[in-house]
């Protein structure tokens, strides 16, 4: 038998059938008109956001990370609480324009983009995270054709990395921004250029739980644009200091506490270099933002025996949510927090393995491990699923159907 992950607090101690804000999750199944589905409960993405405000300097703006979950009620609620938005392709600035989000305070990373989202990123005035010198060249070509004056930032590839990273985006040999010892020439050539020089973008990694290695990565962010500044000669506006908040997978991992993040960040900003007093700085969350309030949902079709294990098969699995099967970044399946949606805090009576309906042995949602007994038509809920989930996911594999998506918003649901 092995561990799953945690469930989080927001539903950890639910008896019964799950309720996802507010409403039992059959009742979404029926409003769903199918299974499988995601379910997002803004609350708990509003909770999120008051939880940062409280633990981090007010100095510090909020900046929501598209990518994490580009659900368009997702993107407009995000509007209305965070400070601005990070978007990562053309197709992700389209649903923030649709969401009416102000684009000055929209920026756009990314280390492929294409010169159609250059253009319209520089027509929307949202500013562009340069990751390399061509990358800058192409800009200006085309802000110059277009008559405007870019506003542009430089994504920093820092010497030093986010230690104990899911992901880490800097420090050695990356795609990702411009390696630091060539920022400086850089930036210069851009205010040679006319062109309106943001700041810094520098994100060292992603998915950390660990406090202080995330507050000494702040740190030394904060010093690398301090140096930078001085090498240049100008102070920059704004430094996006990147993520790196992660949230508990698997039975290994622990919750992030943020309070002694935002302690050291306060400390660092107040013994920050004088070059950076006018400087704006902003953190971009996705994950931690977002990912509890997520919850996949599929229906149990069949219950069987195979050489003395139990498999219930569901008709939903990595294709809907590859990360979930372990085949997103993880070196060994490690289970993510699953239930019995329909009998939570129930008793575990025997060990099981939950499959998915695709023809390959990597379609499991949850290896061998502890369950209520379970039955045909019985639901099963993949916790922390709220980011990276259905457009991280291998939707037209097999070609079978598609997950819907449900929000749930002050017990209101849109689908």
């Amino acid at each position: 038998m092995k561990p799953v992950g945690p469930i989080p607090p927001f539903f950890a101690d639910q008896q019964g059938e799950l309720a996802i804000g507010g409403i039992p999750v059959g009742e979404l199944a029926e409003k769903a008109g199918r299974t499988p589905f995601y379910a997002y409960d803004l609350g708990i993405a509003s909770a999120q956001v008051e939880a940062f405000r409280a633990a981090m300097p007010k100095a510090i703006e909020l900046h929501y990370a598209v990518k994490a979950n580009p659900h368009p009620a997702v993107i407009k609620h995000f509007v209305g609480l965070t400070d601005g938005l990070d978007l990562a392709s053309g197709g992700e600035l389209e649903k923030v324009v649709a969401a009416g989000a102000e684009c000055a305070e929209v920026s756009f990373a990314g280390p492929g983009k294409r010169e159609p989202e250059i253009e319209a990123a520089i027509a929307h005035g949202v500013t562009l995270n340069l990751e390399s010198e061509t990358e800058a060249q192409r800009a200006l070509a085309i802000a110059e054709r277009l008559g405007k004056s870019p506003r542009l930032a430089v994504r920093v590839n820092p010497d030093f990395e986010l230690k104990g990273s899911g992901m880490r985006m800097g420090g050695g040999a990356k795609p990702f921004g411009v390696d630091q010892a060539r920022v400086p020439a850089l930036v210069r050539s851009l205010l040679d250029a006319g062109a309106d020089w943001r700041g810094f973008h520098i994100y060292s990694g992603s998915q950390s739980l660990d406090p202080q290695a995330i507050a000494e990565s702040q740190a030394a962010s904060i010093a690398l644009a301090a140096q930078l500044a001085k090498e240049i000669g100008r102070p920059p506006e704004t430094v996006n200091l990147g993520g790196g908040f992660g949230i508990p997978y698997t039975a290994a991992d622990s919750r992030l506490d943020i309070a002694p993040i935002g302690e050291a960040l306060d400390a660092a900003l107040a013994a920050r270099d004088d070059v950076l007093t006018s400087t704006r700085f902003m953190l971009e969350l996705g994950r931690w933002l977002i990912g509890e309030a997520g919850v996949y949902v599929a229906r149990i079709l069949d219950r069987k025996e195979s050489q003395g294990e139990l498999f219930l098969i569901a008709d939903g699995g990595m294709h809907h949510h590859l990360a979930a099967s372990g085949n997103f970044g993880m070196v060994m399946k490690r289970n993510y927090p699953v239930a019995i949606a329909s009998r939570m805090g129930a008793e575990a009576t025997e060990t099981a393995t939950i499959a998915g309906p695709l023809c390959t042995p990597l379609d499991r949602l949850a290896d061998n491990i502890a369950v209520p007994k379970a039955g045909i038509g019985d639901l099963v809920a993949v916790f922390a699923s709220g980011a990276y989930g259905l457009t991280a996911s291998p939707v037209n594999f097999l070609g079978h159907p598609g997950a819907a998506e449900i929000v749930v918003n002050d017990g209101k649901v849109t689908i």
